[in-house]
C-alpha cells in the first residue's frame, strides 16, 4: 500500500513538472521578444567600461537583476492571488510598453541626428580616457542605470509570464515564475558577459604567436569576433525589435476580442494552401501581429510625446 502511494505521488509530481515545463516553455516563447531587447540593451550599458571592469560590473548588474525579480514575483504572485483581474490589463499595458519601446529606437533615428549620437559618443570616450573623472563614480552610474532598464524589462517578462500561467494552481505559478525569471537572469547576463569580452577574446587570439597552420587559424577566427562583435549588437538590436512587436502586437491583438479573430482568420485562410499552408499560417499571424505592434507603438509615441508637450506649456504658464 505504502509502494504504491508513493508511485501514485511519483506520477504526481511528474504529472506537475511536466504542467511546469509545458507552461514555462510557452512563457519561453512568449517572453523571446524582450530577451532580444534584453541582450541589446544591457550590452550597451556597459558600453564605456574600461575592458577590465566590463565583468564586474556585468556581475553587479545580474546581482541587481536577482533583487528585481525577488521583488517582481512575489508581487505578480500577490496580484494572482488576490486581484487575478488585474492580469489582463496589466498584460495589456506590457504589450503597449513593448510596442512603444520598439518605436521609440525606430523612430530614434528620425528624431535625433547621426551628428548627437557621434557628439555622444565622443563625450563617453573622453570621459573613460580622462584620469581626472572618478571612475568608480562613473562605473556606479552605469550599473544603477542598467539596473533600472533590467527593473523594466524584468517586469515586463514576469508580467507575460504571469498571463501565460493565469489559470494555473498557485504551486505551478511559483515555479514557473521562479524558473523564467532564473534561466532568464542568467541566459541573459551570461550572453551579455561573453557579448562585451568577445572583442577582448579576438584581439587575445591575434596576438598569438607563430606562423603556423593552427596560429593562423586562430588569427582568423581572431579578426572574424573583432568584427563580429558590432555586427552582433546590430543583429540583436534589430532582432530584438522585431520581435518586441511580434510579442507586443500578439499581447493587445489578443486581448481585443475583434483584432484577434480578424488575425486569426487571415491566418487560416492562409493555412488551407496546399503544401504550404503550415508555413503561411504561421507567417500571416506574425506578421499581422507585428503590423498591430508598429501601429499601437506609433499611437502611443504620439500620446506621449503630445503629453510631453502639454506639460511643458503648464510649467511655462
Amino acid at each position: 500500500m505504502a509502494g504504491g502511494s508513493l508511485l501514485v505521488l511519483l506520477d504526481d509530481i511528474a504529472a506537475v513538472l511536466d504542467d511546469v515545463a509545458a507552461m514555462t516553455k510557452v512563457a519561453a516563447k512568449k517572453t523571446a521578444g524582450v530577451l532580444g531587447d534584453d541582450l541589446a540593451l544591457n550590452a550597451q550599458q556597459v558600453s564605456g567600461v574600461r575592458a577590465e571592469r566590463e565583468l564586474p560590473v556585468v556581475w553587479a548588474v545580474a546581482k541587481g537583476s536577482f533583487v528585481n525579480k525577488l521583488i517582481l514575483v512575489p508581487s505578480a504572485l500577490l496580484i494572482s492571488w488576490a486581484a487575478p483581474w488585474l492580469i489582463l490589463p496589466l498584460l495589456m499595458v506590457g504589450g503597449l510598453y513593448l510596442c512603444f519601446e520598439g518605436f521609440e529606437k525606430i523612430a530614434h533615428k528620425f528624431l535625433h541626428s547621426q551628428k548627437e549620437d557621434q557628439v555622444r559618443h565622443a563625450e563617453l570616450v573622453s570621459v573613460v580616457a580622462n584620469p581626472d573623472i572618478d571612475l568608480v563614480a562613473f562605473e556606479n552610474e552605469k550599473v544603477k542605470g542598467a539596473i533600472r532598464t533590467d527593473f523594466v524589462l524584468s517586469a515586463e517578462i514576469v508580467v507575460i509570464t504571469l498571463g501565460t500561467v493565469a489559470t494555473a494552481n498557485f504551486m505551478n505559478k511559483v515555479a514557473v515564475l521562479s524558473g523564467i525569471a532564473i534561466v532568464m537572469t542568467v541566459g541573459v547576463y551570461g550572453l551579455v558577459a561573453g557579448i562585451v569580452k568577445l572583442d577582448d577574446a579576438g584581439l587575445h587570439l591575434m596576438q598569438k604567436p607563430g606562423k603556423d597552420a593552427w596560429t593562423r587559424f586562430q588569427h582568423l577566427v581572431g579578426r572574424c569576433c573583432l568584427r563580429g562583435a558590432p555586427i552582433l549588437m546590430k543583429i540583436l538590436s534589430v532582432v530584438g525589435t522585431a520581435a518586441m512587436f511580434m510579442v507586443g502586437g500578439g499581447i493587445l491583438t489578443h486581448g481585443i476580442p475583434v483584432a484577434h479573430h480578424f488575425i486569426e482568420s487571415w491566418a487560416q485562410s492562409a493555412g488551407t494552401v496546399p503544401n504550404i499552408g503550415v508555413v503561411l499560417d504561421v507567417l500571416t499571424s506574425s506578421l499581422l501581429n507585428v503590423i498591430a505592434g508598429v501601429a499601437a507603438g506609433a499611437l502611443a509615441l504620439v500620446g506621449v510625446m503630445g503629453a510631453g508637450r502639454v506639460y511643458q506649456r503648464v510649467r511655462r504658464n
